[in-house]
């Protein structure tokens, strides 16, 4: 099946709404949602849990279920309607010009077929190739995520991976088909450092389009070209990622930001500045602007008046902010410090380990015999933690960070070594 070409913006949504009907009543999940990905550009959407970032990829995907509608608007792919489309036609974008990969890898991958299998299905359901043709393809693309020995893993069940190491075969999945439009849905919580950002730079390798939902906001900055921040269910501001990071407009924005650390910050000398109030639900969200009642800059009267649409903001590129005072805010103003803390005296010793190792045999022929092979997990692991201590164990995918979680746990035996 060929692609068809398209010179537009590949993904337009425009004052898109979405709402759930249940038996008490209608939750409108999304409001008045617009925003536009062009050919080859990486669109960050960041925000709160439970903002509707999600609602919008899998409105993207016309995949909202039984009880989902969208109500109002419209999302565009390469000029065309999504809701305009027959079943069938849906089905022929999906996986190959339109591709999302979810948070949770396990729920994607079928425990009972083994990887190479599940990757080569892609390019052979969608476009028809040989199944040689698609085992190279998906040698190319496991190792284009960084994945060691890649004819190992796929030859291996998903059972035989780390939890990182099955997230990088999702995304090697999305990309078999290289689509045109790539949604990834909080797809790097089980990946490491080394691997987050290499996984948008595939993205442009391939020449696909992003729509990068994260709550990572220091990734999205690095690796996205523009941004669009979501508070209760509104895009509340969006633009480029140098206008939004450099000339926050709207006081979610500038929230959200407080609440990140700062490379190199001391945790007790600068602490996190939460955002005050609670998320509203979205039955009871407040009249005019929805972050109003956690707002520092709430003007009763005026904010809370009437809906608050986007504003643009005057000399930047396509910067737009849903908020009536923009222009009025002084957002160099020091920011008031959050009270600060002495350090916790360090106490007595409560953890000890020492020259732990874990090794696992593997029979190199289960069914006949012969030798055994050893999976070095754990070499000689030694440290020790006191009270009142946070104390971190990090590393890529498949170093022995889990492996070493559940021998301290006593979920698994140690080869040697103390704990």
């Amino acid at each position: 099946m060929k692609k068809w070409e398209y010179d537009g913006p590949i993904l337009e949504i425009e004052k898109l709404s979405i709402s759930f009907f249940t038996r008490l009543r209608v939750i409108p999940a999304v409001m008045d949602f617009s925003i536009k990905v062009q050919p080859g550009e990486a669109m960050g959407l960041v925000g709160e849990s439970g903002c509707g970032k999600s609602t919008v990829a899998l409105g993207v995907m016309q995949d909202l279920g039984v009880n989902g509608r969208v109500v109002g608007g419209s999302i565009k792919f390469k000029g065309r309607d999504l809701s305009e489309m027959t079943a069938e036609e849906l089905r022929d974008i999906r996986g190959s010009e339109i591709a999302m990969i979810y948070q949770e890898p396990m729920a994607s991958l079928n425990p009972a077929m083994k990887i190479g299998q599940q990757l080569i299905e892609v390019p052979m359901i969608h476009e028809g190739i040989s199944r040689q043709k698609a085992l190279e393809r998906a040698l190319e693309v496991v190792t284009d995520v960084r994945l060691p020995d890649p004819k190992r893993m796929l030859n291996s069940y998903p059972h035989q991976l780390s939890g990182g190491q099955q997230q990088r075969i999702v995304i090697a999945m999305a990309l078999m088909s290289k689509p045109s439009l790539l949604i990834l849905d909080e797809p790097t919580t089980a990946l490491d450092v080394t691997v987050e950002a290499a996984v948008v730079e595939l993205g442009k390798k391939y020449g696909t389009s992003m729509l990068f939902i994260s709550h990572n906001l220091g990734l999205i900055l690095e690796t996205c070209d523009r941004l669009c921040v979501m508070y209760s269910g509104e895009a509340v501001e969006r633009g480029s990622i140098k206008d939004v990071f450099d000339e926050m407009q709207h006081p979610y924005t500038q929230a959200l930001f407080r609440s990140i650390p700062l490379p190199g910050a001391e945790k007790n000398a600068r602490p996190l500045v939460a955002i005050p109030g609670n998320f509203p639900l979205p039955h009871e969200r407040p009249p005019g602007c929805n972050f109003g009642p956690r707002c520092d800059y709430f003007e009763a009267g005026r904010c809370d008046a009437q809906d608050i649409e986007m504003r643009r903001v005057p000399g930047n590129d396509r910067h737009y902010t849903r908020c009536l005072k923009f222009q009025e805010i002084d957002w160099n103003a020091p920011v008031a410090k959050a009270e600060t803390t002495e350090a916790s005296l360090i106490g007595r010793e409560v953890l000890r380990i020492d020259k732990l190792k874990k090794y696992y045999e593997v029979a190199a022929n289960t069914l006949f015999g012969g030798a055994h092979k050893v999976v070095k997990a754990n070499e000689e692991i030694s440290f020790v933690a006191h009270e009142a201590e946070t104390l971190a164990i990090v590393g890529e995918s498949g170093c022995g960070k889990s492996t070493f979680a559940k021998v301290l746990m006593g979920l698994e035996t140690a080869t040697d070594g103390v704990v």
